[in-house]
């Protein structure tokens, strides 16, 4: 029996299944794989017709999911090219894309684990809390997959030029007036001073600037920008202000 032709590109089609709200407002600082900040949280909502209970019956029962998502950030004109600079690397050596996690790849699809910290059930939809999170709030989501043990842990795989986690490790610090700043808004995200120290700790700034020091840097993290510089080996949080959108955006 001959076997079917192939799918042709008008014959695919994916849309998403869900977005993700997160804790990342903006792709600066955001951790470069899933896992590294434990306490990076997020909801995943689904749209219609897909947040039905029904099918997310037994997915309580495992500790992480697999998402498929869509690097939607990506500018919309940038081509395709077959090699990438690994920040990994230091972002002057270049590797195929294939043997990357770049965003930047033909098809702009993403795959991350995360651990799944509740399903929740109200008015007949579901929507799911999540911990470990790489992803951008507003993020599309195309697919959910549950984390299988004995199949997707493989002991003796080989990590490539990323066998090991990133070895950068500064301590973090806070100015008097951040931590109690920081006390106050614990109250609304648990977890946030260990947060904080998980994204600063391994440095987030491009790999060619690691090892120096720098005059104040910042990311927007939930409702309100993070600044913070890097002197004498360490990091220092300075502030932990209110967001306010600039003019014109």
């Amino acid at each position: 029996m001959k076997p079917p032709a192939p799918p042709t590109d008008d014959a695919l089609s994916c849309r998403p299944i869900g977005v993700v709200r997160s804790c990342f407002k903006q792709k600066f600082g955001i951790p470069r794989q899933s896992g590294l900040a434990s306490e990076a949280r997020a909801t995943l909502e689904f749209h219609p017709p897909f947040d039905r209970a029904e099918a997310f019956e037994g997915l309580d029962a495992f500790s992480h999911i697999w998402l498929l998502f869509w690097f939607h950030h990506n500018p919309p004109a940038r081509p395709w090219k077959p090699t990438v600079r690994p920040p990994r690397l230091g972002g002057n050596t270049r590797r195929g894309v294939f043997a990357t996690r770049s965003p930047f790849r033909p098809n702009p699809i993403g795959l991350s684990v995360v651990e799944l910290t509740a399903v929740e059930r109200r008015d007949g939809r579901v929507r799911l809390q999540l911990k470990g999170v790489d992803l951008l709030d507003g993020t599309p989501v195309l697919d959910v997959k549950p984390y299988l043990p004995y199949v997707d842990r493989v002991e003796q795989a080989r990590g490539g030029f990323a066998s090991a986690p990133p070895t950068t490790s500064l301590p973090v610090e806070f100015t008097p007036a951040a931590q109690a700043r920081l006390r106050q808004l614990e109250q609304h995200h648990p977890g946030l001073e260990i947060l904080i120290r998980q994204l600063l700790a391994s440095d987030p700034r491009p790999a060619y600037r690691q090892g120096e020091d720098s005059s104040h840097q910042g990311m927007r993290l939930y409702d309100f920008d993070l600044r913070w510089q890097v002197c004498d080996g360490r990091i220092l949080v300075t502030e932990l202000a209110d967001y306010r959108p600039q003019k014109g955006r």
